[in-house]
């Protein structure tokens, strides 16, 4: 290993992911979420790797993750949803970057560019069916179609796709979930009698979870994020046959015997109760790993889970060996697929409070990704409703 830590990437393992997600759309496109770094597993390679498994669209959550992948040479469709003031339009429009809208400023600020460039611009217009954040409020949804339409019998815009979000969707039997479709149901009738939801304007509604788990919710897209990296949308469900791509490992930097009563780390949370091995790991909260860690989370080293000794530091933790061989170099891994008795990045998820999106993502820039092709699929407790 080159470096104290390294993110290994297993592509294939993204490959297998979308392929089967692509088995359960039922026919429907796929468009990868490789927003925030293809959720830390390396943009372009991981982006690569999801066409290679059957997606035929990537999104995005800004304008500059997609111009990083036409910089890469990456051709297919992609969707930047998150506009913000300020963003490169004009270059988005030059790279046939697809952009999402949901209210007249932005309709307005996006004609504006496509004059000035001379190019029309692909919309996404996006109804807030439940969720309160992004899209327009269904009051709302007629004025912004009457002005898309303006806007396209001008020329400057075409519309391409009509969508939403879930809120709840990875809560099996949330009453949201039906209400959500029944609003993009309005939504897509309001579309549709205005004249803005022609055979090629693409509906799409689906997250992970439901386009794991809600076929009626599939429409003509899917736009799977977390389980293209192998993670389940909802853990109480199994793992759906989806296969973890990332495997988080670090270099033990030095090991060193202590005597019993020695305070470990800051504030001396851990005081060793014997004399003892402590082994020193490279990753602290400054790579991703939470400070909340601390005393809770475990690894695997010297063929055993050994859990946090101590505070995370900026730079670093610590475990205890007790009497167990230990080196420097020698290999922790803090999380991946499972299969060598390492934690996963779901029990990680599990023990701190939180969810494996926040797990996955939070692996800092100092940890370099990298990308292999090893994957040996099987599906463990796989549940397909």
């Amino acid at each position: 290993m080159a470096t104290p830590a390294q993110a290994r990437v297993d592509l294939a393992a993204i490959r297998h992911n979308v392929s089967l997600l692509k088995e359960q759309a039922g026919g429907a496109e796929l468009m990868g979420a490789v927003k925030a770094d293809a959720y830390g597993h390396g943009l372009v390679p991981a982006s690569e790797a999801a066409l290679e498994g059957g997606a035929s669209r990537l999104g995005t959550a800004f304008v500059r993750e997609a111009l990083a992948l036409r910089a890469a040479g990456v051709t297919a469709p992609i969707l930047s949803w998150l506009i913000t003031p300020d963003e490169p339009l004009d270059q988005a429009l030059e790279a046939d970057v697809e952009l999402s809208a949901a209210d007249a400023r932005l309709l307005g600020e996006i004609a504006e560019v496509a004059r000035r460039t001379g190019r029309t611009a692909k919309l996404h217009l996006e109804a807030d069916t439940g969720m309160s954040r992004g899209g327009a409020p269904l009051a709302a949804w007629p004025g912004l179609l009457a002005k898309a339409l303006e806007l396209r019998a001008e020329g400057v815009i075409d519309i391409v796709g009509v969508w939403s979000h879930f809120a709840c969707a990875d809560i099996p039997g949330h009453p949201s979930i039906a209400l959500q479709i029944e609003a993009f149901e309005t939504a897509l009738k309001l579309a549709e009698q205005a004249g803005a939801a022609g055979s090629h304007v693409i509906r799409h509604l689906s997250n992970s979870a439901a386009a794991m788990t809600l076929p009626a919710a599939r429409y003509d897209l899917v736009r799977p994020g977390i389980a293209m990296y192998g993670l389940s949308p909802i853990p109480e469900l199994g793992d759906f046959g989806l296969r973890p791509a990332m495997t988080l490992v670090a270099q033990v930097g030095l090991v060193k015997r202590v005597p019993e009563g020695s305070g470990v780390s800051y504030a001396h949370l851990y005081v060793t109760d014997r004399e003892t091995t402590l082994g020193l790991v490279p990753l602290g909260y400054a790579d991703g790993i939470l400070r909340h860690a601390t005393g809770r989370a475990e690894v695997l080293a010297g063929g055993r889970r050994r859990r946090i000794a101590g505070r995370v530091c900026m730079d670093q933790f610590m475990i205890d060996m007790g009497d167990d061989p230990l080196s420097a170099g020698d290999e922790v891994v803090l999380f991946g697929p499972g299969d060598g008795g390492e934690p996963t990045a779901q029990e990680w998820a599990d023990t701190l409070g939180t969810i494996t999106h926040e797990i996955v993502t939070r692996i800092g820039s100092r940890v370099p990704r990298v990308h292999e092709h090893t994957s040996s699929v099987t599906t463990g407790t796989s549940r397909r409703p």
